[in-house]
Formats: C-alpha cells, sequence, structure tokens
C-alpha cells in the first residue's frame, strides 16, 4: 500500500499531465483533498507536504478536527449539502462553501458569517444534468441565483460547482463539464468576478481539466476507497 506521501505525488503528477497535454497553464489546476471520514492525523501529513486546502462533508466531525488542527495554517472547504440547520456553524469554521444552490441558504450564510472574518468564498452548485432530486441549481436558473449572491457583502462569489452524472466514459464527462464551462464563461462575460472553476473527482479529473477547472477535489486517489 502507497503512503500518503506517494499517493499525493501521484496525484499532483496526474494533475500536471492532464494541464500539460490539455494545453493548460502549469500550476493553473489546485488539488482540494477531500478528507471527510479521514483522520486528523492523515490531515496533519498532508499539510506537511504541502497540501493545505482541504474538503469535508460533515459539519460536526470538520469542527473536531479544526479544534484538533488548530495552529496549522489550513484552508477549509465545506463542499456537501447546506442544511439551513447548520449555516451559522458552516460560516463561522470554514473559508469557502462549494454548495449554495438557493438563496435562502446564501441568505443564512451572509447573516451568520462573523464581521470579524473576511468574506465567506461562495460557489454555486450547478445541476448540469439535471437529475431529479440531486442538489444544484438548474442550469437556466443559475445566472438568477448569480445576481442575488453577488450583493450580499459578508459572501464573495468565487465561481461554480458541479458534480455531473457518473460515466466512465471520457467523451461523456467532457460534455458535462463543457455544460458548466460554457456557463461560467458567460457569467463572466455578464461581468461577474468570477475564478474558480470546481469540478472533477477521482473518477473524473482528466476530463474536467480539459474543460478548465480550476480546482479539482480528490479524495480516493489520495487515501483510498473509505471504509
Amino acid at each position: 500500500m502507497k503512503s500518503l506521501h506517494e499517493q499525493l505525488q501521484q496525484v499532483r503528477q496526474q494533475i500536471a499531465a492532464a494541464e500539460r497535454q490539455f494545453g493548460r497553464e502549469a500550476g493553473s489546476v489546485k488539488l482540494l483533498a477531500v478528507s471527510k471520514t479521514r483522520n486528523h492525523a492523515d490531515i496533519l501529513s498532508l499539510a506537511q507536504l504541502g497540501q493545505l486546502d482541504f474538503g469535508e462533508n460533515y459539519v460536526q466531525e470538520t469542527l473536531g478536527k479544526i479544534r484538533q488542527l488548530t495552529g496549522q495554517p489550513l484552508t477549509w472547504h465545506f463542499i456537501g449539502p447546506v442544511q439551513s440547520n447548520k449555516t451559522r456553524q458552516i460560516a463561522s469554521h470554514f473559508h469557502w462553501i462549494h454548495s449554495v444552490d438557493r438563496i435562502k441558504i446564501a441568505n443564512r450564510l451572509n447573516a451568520a458569517r462573523p464581521s470579524g472574518l473576511p468574506p465567506l468564498n461562495i460557489c454555486i452548485q450547478v445541476n448540469v444534468d439535471a437529475e431529479p432530486g440531486k442538489a444544484g441549481v438548474a442550469m437556466d436558473e443559475a445566472g438568477q441565483l448569480a445576481r442575488q449572491v453577488l450583493p450580499l457583502s459578508r459572501l464573495r462569489l468565487r465561481g461554480l460547482m458541479a458534480l455531473p452524472a457518473l460515466s466512465n466514459d471520457f467523451t461523456t464527462q467532457r460534455l458535462a463539464f463543457a455544460k458548466l464551462r460554457d456557463l461560467y464563461d458567460r457569467l463572466i462575460s455578464a461581468g461577474y468576478p468570477l475564478d474558480t472553476l470546481s469540478m472533477g473527482t477521482t473518477n473524473d479529473m482528466p476530463a474536467a481539466i480539459a474543460e478548465g477547472a480550476t480546482l479539482v477535489r480528490i479524495g480516493t486517489a489520495l487515501f483510498g476507497p473509505r471504509t
């Protein structure tokens, strides 16, 4: 079994290879280590290797890790569904939220963000494949949500996020990510100050990078399968 150091190096090499293959600028894709269900010791091990951005889904689990890792220069990203009753804790302890898909949630996060902290970085989650029951705003409603989020002073709208329908076909993966990239480009053309395309996981990272991802969310390739 490979060590965390070896797995981190391998993922970094895969990102760099995809950047070269698809004509992306070297270093233009950030790695977000998805550390949900992983212990604080694993996070600390990666932090000591220079990996400082971590993605989490479960609020209470993450708060424990944040306490245990106090003093480490980590950036915490919330990437799971945002429940209304968790917005105060999320707004107080995380640096990024990738999964805003309703103005109600954005308003609650804005109201709960402590005034002594910088604005909370926000990505709007988009349901690019219109999957029934799946989180994310509809493609044709994303622009309206962006307009509503932009004026909220305790939030900073940074970009878009998507979790397309699972597929092992590279062309199908690219088509889904292209939808999000096209929406991203349209919003920038309309004057929105976006700089983040959060898309791509262990299963479809190369396709996401081919279509312009600026941040890939990788868990299994770093930590192995969850138990």
